[in-house]
């Protein structure tokens, strides 16, 4: 080593530094800094502290002292998640409850989210109609930022096939794949074949 430069510290090295530490807001600040990018759960948090060496009681403690915050929130956590998903990234339920399993949310609480999600979208139009499930908007959607590629297959019944196999990876159920697809048929027929 040439003087004046240090060697760069081992995984190791650190996570023996940090499980020395004895001040609980060096753990609060680190947790602080995990929460930075974007909202995390609280078993992210949890996993993330205890994985990088802190002691357990002490990230216990900056956990509770962040709930008490108001910082951590899985309620909170998961509906953002959900409208992220919704608006950014369309997936079905079945793939929005995966995603938020792993992240640590509670089945309880996904239950609840994905249950005012339904409700929200149930909820009687000007007709009194109740509109499309959240489900049938997000495979439209998605089927809408892949029409372009879906166009390239020149034979009809592969591109039905991959517009379903392209809803199906994205966590839609059967029935909604089923349906999106047939409405985007639908749709492309009448423009192509005009009364």
């Amino acid at each position: 080593m040439t003087p004046g430069s240090r060697r760069r510290e081992s995984l190791p090295e650190r996570r023996e530094r940090r499980a020395a530490v004895d001040d609980p807001a060096v753990v609060l600040d680190a947790a602080a800094r995990f929460l930075e990018a974007r909202s995390r759960s609280v078993a992210e948090v949890r996993r993330r502290l205890t994985g990088a060496g802190y002691r357990t009681d002490l990230v216990e403690g900056a956990i509770e002292r962040m709930l008490e915050l108001g910082m951590l929130d899985d309620e909170a956590f998961a509906r953002a998640w959900v409208e992220s998903r919704d608006r950014a990234r369309p997936r079905g339920e079945r793939a929005i409850r995966s995603e938020l399993g792993l992240k640590g949310v509670d089945r309880g609480v996904i239950d609840a989210v994905l249950a005012d999600r339904r409700a929200g979208a149930a909820e009687p139009a000007e007709g009194g109609e109740s509109g499309p499930s959240p489900d049938a908007l997000a495979a439209e959607r998605l089927l809408a930022r892949n029409a372009h590629a879906l166009e390239r297959v020149p034979d009809p019944r592969l591109r039905r096939q991959r517009a379903y196999a392209l809803l199906a990876r994205h966590g839609f159920d059967p029935d909604t794949c089923s349906q999106a697809v047939q409405a985007l048929f639908r749709t492309e027929d009448a423009a192509n074949f005009p009364d």
